[in-house]
Formats: structure tokens, sequence, C-alpha cells
């Protein structure tokens, strides 16, 4: 038997739960935001009124559904975090892919981090 990948409820990544220590912090399961799955719409700006875009955008009804502006936490996709969509959750049985996946992801921010110093710094 296979249990699958953990997928912490907290910050939406994989590979720990959430009852581990989450040094992530809480993020939106939505749009990857620090606040809570919860708070969406009230912190989100997708959800608010903001009358200087034209045309005027008006603030997302209590229990409506929120225009489409997903960004998954694991893959940057047009998706929730946890969406079937995913390939972090298409692969959610394979713990070497999930580990290849990350190594690769925290490489290249971090080579992209480095080309941001560097280029502050000529």
């Amino acid at each position: 038997m296979n249990p699958g990948v953990p997928q912490c409820k907290n910050c939406w990544r994989w590979e720990h739960t959430t009852m581990l220590y989450c040094i992530q912090g809480s993020r939106c399961i939505k749009c990857n935001s620090p606040h809570k799955t919860e708070n969406h719409h009230q912190y989100r700006w997708c959800c608010k009124t903001n009358e200087k875009t034209n045309p005027s955008h008006l603030k997302t009804k209590a229990g409506a559904l929120c225009p489409p502006s997903f960004k998954c936490s694991n893959c940057c996709g047009n998706h929730q975090a946890d969406s079937n969509l995913c390939p972090f959750w298409k692969h959610k049985f394979h713990h070497e892919w999930h580990i290849k996946k990350y190594a690769k992801i925290h490489k290249d921010r971090s080579n992209s981090t480095h080309s941001i110093v560097n280029n502050t710094t000529l």
C-alpha cells in the first residue's frame, strides 16, 4: 500500500504535513498569498472593489465565486494548490518525482536570485 506524498494544509506544499512544523506560514490555497483561505475575499485584490480600473471592478459578494485568479503554490499554474490539474497532484504517489521537482524549483529560484543580485551590483 502506498499512502502517497503528504500535502500541508497550511502552506499547501507537498512533502510534509500540517502536523510538522511549517516554516512557510499560512498561504491561501486559491492565490498563494500570505493569508488563510477563509480570508481570501477579505484580503485578495480580485475580490475587492477597485474603482480605478476601467471598467471598475466591484467587490465579490460573500459566498460568490472569486474571479479566476488562481495561482498554484507548487507549479504556479492557474488552479488551486490541491487541484487535480496540478502536475504535483498527478504525481502524488511518486515521492522521488516530488524530491527532484522541488530540488529543481529551489535551484531555479536560487539562480534567479543570484542573477538579480549580480545585476544590481554592477
